[in-house]
């Protein structure tokens, strides 16, 4: 059974965990500056970013590849999407520059990265 959730985490450390994992999608977060979507051209900015870029990344994988990745120092967990509960201060931070406010909680935040990547929304099937 493969289950979905959001981590922040690096470029690097997605491409270690990359071949566990049924499918992911991702968002660069750029720390004070303007929103970078993901979605984009082979020569866009968004394919000159260094293996350390943070990012938001939406995972589907089976329950075993989650339990590695909540087992990464370099992977942090966001509290699942209808759970009401909010996101850390630190994630919050590296998501403010998307419209990401104090209290967010990961469905807000799915809902505001969603306006740049529209395959980050919260969905269920």
């Amino acid at each position: 059974m493969t289950g979905k959730a959001y981590y922040l985490t690096t470029l690097a450390a997605l491409a270690r965990h990359s071949a566990r994992l049924n499918s992911s999608h991702w968002l660069a977060l750029v720390p004070g500056g303007e929103p970078v979507p993901a979605i984009g051209e082979p020569d866009s900015a968004v394919m000159a970013l260094p293996a350390t870029a943070q990012i938001l990344a939406l995972i589907e994988a089976d329950e075993g590849a989650h339990l590695a990745l909540e087992g990464d120092p370099d992977f942090q967990a966001l509290p699942h999407p209808l759970a009401q509960r909010p996101i850390s201060p630190e994630a919050q931070t590296a998501l403010a520059s998307y419209g990401v406010g104090l209290g967010a909680t990961t469905f807000e935040v799915a809902e505001a990265v969603a306006n740049f990547h529209p395959l980050l929304r919260h969905r269920v099937f």
